[in-house]
């Protein structure tokens, strides 16, 4: 088990959001996304989203973070309704920090890798996934049941 790295990102309204916020308070599910609107990645959170109960019953925050800006990911929060958090890594610091950045995607060089983090109240990743293929979604019942013995 190691340490999750520290970080600071701007959510849709601009405002700063430290992972640290939530140290000793809740549990933290980190989900990176290559980018907003596209149509896995539109899957995979309205799917977060249509959850979010059974996350708020295993105490975790979600925290969804791409390298949109944080003004696309505001018109991808209220397009969808996401009733959880998204994070603006748009100068690609805390997906390098997560190792979770394709080398290229489409063409596009320095996108986050479609991946999940499961992070307890302490700081600690106690699961992780990072998939190469951007088609496949994270295994958010593996996630679940993580979440479910963590206290």
């Amino acid at each position: 088990m190691r340490k999750a790295p520290e970080f600071t990102l701007q959510n849709t309204k601009g405002k700063p959001i430290s992972l640290s916020d939530f140290k000793d308070e809740h549990n933290v599910v980190l989900l990176f996304f290559p980018l907003a609107f596209s149509g896995v990645c539109t899957k995979e959170l309205c799917s977060t989203r249509d959850n979010m109960k059974i996350y708020e019953a295993l105490d975790a925050k979600v925290i969804g973070i791409s390298v949109d800006s944080f003004f696309t990911l505001k018109a991808f929060k209220e397009s969808h309704n996401l009733n959880f958090l998204l994070l603006s890594d748009f100068n690609k610091e805390v997906s390098k920090k997560y190792d979770t950045l394709y080398d290229d995607f489409f063409g596009m060089q320095g996108v986050s890798k479609r991946s999940v983090f499961v992070i307890n109240k302490k700081g600690n990743i106690e699961y992780q996934e990072i998939l190469e293929n951007s088609d496949n979604i994270p295994d958010l019942n593996k996630v679940q049941e993580v979440l479910a013995q963590l206290d």
